[in-house]
Order: structure tokens, then sequence, then C-alpha cells
């Protein structure tokens, strides 16, 4: 008897009528300069211009709006330093209930305003000696929240899939899905849709370098865990990948391909000068192992999930200026 998987089709097609005049249904981008670059036809799915600047709206509403009421009157709970905090807050606000935040005491400051400014309570902690998961599961117990995942928990897996079932609804006979990975909620959302719509189409993950948790467990068949990695794409450093996650992406995805923090630098900055977009390091990284050739073969329509754009201008311009010209298109 077949094993009954933790998230389906169905699932995320549930997860978007939930979405739907919610979470902004986001523009798919071409560029002729790109599909030059590159060799192929590429879609672009911007997330980077969804609510919050991340595709992590998608899961926490999803998730929060599936509470029953007396849940919702309590609160929700969550643990995170950047897109999945300003998710959660926003989509509490949206639903009426009230959300807490375990961030770690040195979030950069732009962040813990963004989520404050959406109506959320913050508790900090010190990231280099306390465990975000144990801290944010007590209080979350202490004061009966419901505690909201990044990554681990089905109805966020499927809300992180409508992205992916908005980029196939709109395009057709694409030969591979391209997708950042961190904990690995998003492609194992856009995997169960790819895979669900079309079983022959290619699902590529991209890691940094320097964070490959998910390729190694990929590759060794188990749950690898590594140093918490040091990269610029601090939205994909993760030292390991999710237990539900990974269950779901080593049946669903076909490989996964590693970029440096110089092809995350140029990403950014071509999306900047010639698809006058911008991107965070995280957001850029599908695109960038498009940029860096690391795709083999190169498929002749690819759609690529742009995951994010929040990063201060300062920040941008620092990561943009260290990017260079030399040897690049």
């Amino acid at each position: 008897m077949s094993e009954v998987p933790p998230v389906t089709l169905d699932d995320v097609r549930a997860a978007a009528a939930r979405l739907e005049g919610v979470a902004h249904r986001t523009p798919v981008l071409r560029s002729r300069t790109l599909d030059d670059l590159v060799g192929a036809e590429v879609f672009l799915k911007c997330e980077n211009l969804q609510r919050v600047g991340a595709f992590k709206f998608r899961g926490a509403y999803n998730a929060i709006s599936r509470l029953p009421p007396a849940q919702l009157a309590k609160g929700v709970a969550a643990y995170s330093s950047g897109n999945h905090a300003q998710a959660v807050a926003l989509a509490a606000r949206e639903l009426g209930t009230t959300a807490v935040i375990v961030m770690p005491a040195d979030t950069p400051e732009s962040k813990l305003v963004a989520t404050a400014g959406y109506g959320a309570e913050i508790v900090t902690y010190d990231r280099y000696t306390g465990d975000r998961v144990a801290i944010g599961e007590a209080l979350a117990a202490d004061r009966g929240l419901a505690l909201i995942p990044p990554y681990e928990h089905p109805h966020v897996i499927a809300g992180q899939g409508t992205a992916a079932l908005e980029l196939l609804d709109e395009v057709a006979g694409l030969d591979a899905l391209v997708v950042p990975v961190g904990g690995g909620g998003l492609i194992a959302g856009s995997a169960t849709v790819a895979k669900g719509l079309c079983e022959r189409i290619r699902v590529v993950g991209v890691e940094p370098e320097a964070g490959d948790d998910t390729r190694r467990s990929l590759a060794e068949g188990r749950r690898v865990a590594i140093p918490v990695p040091r990269t610029i794409a601090d939205g994909q450093a993760a030292n390991v990948p999710g237990a539900l996650t990974f269950s779901i992406n080593r049946r669903l995805v076909d490989e996964i391909v590693l970029v440096t923090d110089d092809d995350l630098r140029h990403a950014m900055r071509l999306a900047f000068e010639r698809l006058k977009i911008v991107l965070e390091p995280s957001g850029a990284s599908a695109l960038a192992a498009l940029l860096a050739g690391r795709l083999d073969p190169v498929p002749r329509r690819v759609g690529v999930i742009i995951s994010g754009g929040n990063i201060s201008a300062v920040r941008f311009a620092e990561l943009c200026l260290g990017a260079g010209q030399a040897g690049r298109p």
C-alpha cells in the first residue's frame, strides 16, 4: 500500500483558495537579455513583490487561517529572524489575532521594526547560546499559543506551493523549475505542485555553497547536519533539513546545485540593472544558478522562483558594489 504524502496537490489548491484576494498573485517577468545570457526561455515568478516582500506570507496565512476560533482568540507564536517573522505578524493581524515572535537579539533593526510594525510582540534571545525552537515551544505552551514554524508544517508547505501553482497555471510547457532551498518548505511545496501537474518536469533546488545540508542529505539518503553556514544568503543559512520537508524533497526533487556568494551578488546586480527588480541574496539564488551555468543541461523553458527582496538600501548597495563586472557578461 503506497504511503499517503504529507502534502498533496489538492492541499496546495485548497491553500490557493484561502489565499485568493489576500496574497498577491505576483507577476511572471520575462527578459530577452536574460534569455540570451542563459540560453533558454526564462520565466521569473517574482515573490519579491509579495506581501512582506517574500513568499513566506503564503504559508503563514494558510496555516493561521486554518486554526479554530478558540485558538485564534489565544494567538500564535513563531521563531524567525526575518521573512517568516514578518509574514506571521501580518497574517495574524489580517486574521484578527495576535502574534509573539522569537527573534535573535542581534536581528537587524529594520527587521525588528518591520515585524513590530505589523503588531507583533517580540521576544529576543541570544542566537549563539539559545535554542530558538525550544524557546518558541516553551513560550507557546506557557501562553497557550499555536506555534507556526517556518517550514516544518504541512499547511505552511502547502501555502508556499501556491507560488509554483500560479506560475505553472500561467506558463505552460516548462522543462524545469528552479527553487531556492533553505529549510526546504518552498521547494517541498513547489515540487509537490510541479510533479503533481507534470511528472516529467525537472525540479532543481539551489543552496549556497557554504550551506549545502540538503544536497548532502539527499546524496546520503538521510538528514545531514552541517555547521551553521557563513553566507550572505541569510535566508538559506539552515544547517539541517527539516524532517517533514526532507521526507517530501527526497521523493520529488531531482537535484540540488550550489552557488557562491559572488554568484549571488552578480545575480542581484543584474536583476537590478537589467530587470529593474530588487532581490535579497536568498531571493536571487535560483537566478544565480542559471546565470552561473549550474544547470547541465540547460532546460529549454525554465521557471524560476524569486523568493524575496527584503534587504536594506545600504546592505544592497554594499553587496552589489562588491559584485564587480570583471569576467561577467
